[in-house]
């Protein structure tokens, strides 16, 4: 389907890149990205299409204000929020970028392991305090360990990537994928996960199967003791469950790119509403946590727009 002269609404900041290709496929861009959700519902009804990040949520109730609507895409990876069912009752076509920061992700979850396996950060701070302290900071090595990976999409296999070279055995779980084993990684069962992993790391959206789905019981079926990296989303993991396992050894560190205390945005925390278990992740000595920048690179910021502008345009640029 193809359509000229559409007016396309950012409610969110992105990169230049996703305008001006907007723009060149015939698309008239109205770049708002300060636009306010109670401005944004008083003008929706003007616009054929939408760009959003994660400031706002396409809810029922501004999708029922978009009488012309026909897209809406959003710079990442997931689409969280939007009423994706709704706009699907309504024709309205919804497109994402994993694609853009996949690699992004992958070399992040890899510096968090290697951070947290290492005490690099606990080391840093304590040379800088004037501190030179060894044997405490002892390191433990990837090669010969298992890690095992649950959801083998764009980003579990760009982590599977990165860990190319250090000769560990690599097994990844998707309950929606199969047959997928290749030079990186070896398709595996969640009960062999279970079985063997020195290492687990989460790659699964945030839906109502995984909202979380990393809670006490699910940690406790790891017959070894783990290291657990998290770059997908932050309710996956039950922090009350995490801070459980860390202080009985079952999870023995944790690299953290994400939070169940993150705003909808994902561009802040709930300052005024964080419990005891997040100071708890603060002051040990093996967390490592990062304010949900994985995916937040020089390169993917370009990507990301690129990708979902030539996704886009394929189904409403302008006819040749």
């Amino acid at each position: 389907m193809k359509n000229n002269n559409l007016s396309v609404l950012f409610v969110d900041s992105t990169h230049p890149v996703l305008v001006e290709k907007l723009t060149r496929a015939g698309m008239k861009c109205d770049y708002r990205p300060d636009i306010s959700r109670r401005e944004a519902e008083r003008c929706i009804h003007k616009y054929d299409g939408v760009v959003i990040r994660s400031k706002l949520v396409f809810d029922k109730k501004i999708l029922e204000k978009a009488g012309r609507l026909k897209f809406i895409g959003r710079v990442g990876s997931g689409l969280e929020n939007i009423d994706t069912e709704y706009a699907t009752s309504r024709k309205i076509a919804c497109f994402k970028s994993p694609e853009g920061n996949r690699d992004a992700v992958g070399e992040h979850a890899l510096g968090l392991l290697l951070a947290v396996m290492n005490n690099i950060c606990k080391a840093d701070k304590e040379v800088s305090e004037g501190k030179w302290f060894r044997e405490v900071n002892r390191g433990t090595e990837i090669m010969g360990k298992t890690v095992g990976i649950i959801g083998y999409g764009n980003t579990g296999n760009a982590f599977a990537r990165c860990l190319q070279g250090f000769k560990a055995r690599v097994l990844a779980y998707d309950k929606y994928k199969f047959s997928f084993s290749d030079d990186f990684v070896t398709e595996s069962s969640l009960e062999e996960i279970f079985e063997e992993a020195d290492i687990l790391s989460l790659h699964v959206p945030l839906t109502n199967e995984t909202n979380s789905m990393a809670d006490i019981s699910f940690l406790q079926n790891f017959k070894k003791d783990i290291f657990l990296i998290n770059t997908s989303r932050g309710k996956v993991v039950s922090t009350p469950s995490l801070v459980e396992c860390l202080r009985t050894g079952k999870v023995k560190g944790a690299g953290l790119d994400v939070l169940e205390y993150e705003k909808t945005s994902f561009e802040e925390l709930h300052r005024n509403k964080l419990p005891d278990d997040f100071s708890y992740l603060t002051e040990h000595s093996r967390v490592v946590m990062t304010p949900h920048i994985a995916g937040w690179t020089h390169e993917s910021n370009i990507k990301l727009a690129e990708i979902l502008a030539d996704k886009i345009t394929a189904c409403f640029g302008k006819l040749p």
